[in-house]
């Protein structure tokens, strides 16, 4: 399966993501993450290679965050709850999203995708 690079194409880490994948020549599938969020199976994925911590999956500064009030939800969901909900709102998605080939990494630290690609 291809990565799948989940991105919204006016942030800038998205941006800054995409020249370092870009860089070192790795292929990926650029897919918007407003219009096409990941799948409750993807986010699903990302929890779990994340250690489920549910938080992190969510951009906890965007505008819909803060209109849903989820930071006062957020530890009243049960994580089936809280992955449909970011699967229905590709803004509420921490970005970038990166899945597939051995990879799952949400948000941009180059130091951490230097070690996933090694």
């Amino acid at each position: 399966m291809p990565i799948r690079f989940y991105e919204y194409e006016k942030c800038s880490t998205c941006r800054t993501a995409r020249k370092w994948l870009d860089a070192r020549g790795i292929a990926y599938q650029r897919i918007p993450i407003r219009e096409n969020p990941p799948t409750e199976a993807e986010l699903g994925e990302m929890l779990r290679a994340h250690g489920g911590d549910l938080r992190r999956l969510f951009n906890t500064s965007g505008g819909d965050y803060k209109a849903m009030h989820l930071k006062e939800r957020l530890s009243e969901l049960k994580d089936t709850e809280a992955l449909e909900l970011l699967s229905m709102h590709g803004n509420l998605v921490k970005r970038p999203f990166l899945l597939g080939n051995g990879h799952a990494l949400i948000g941009f630290k180059p130091e951490i995708w230097e070690q996933s690609f090694g």
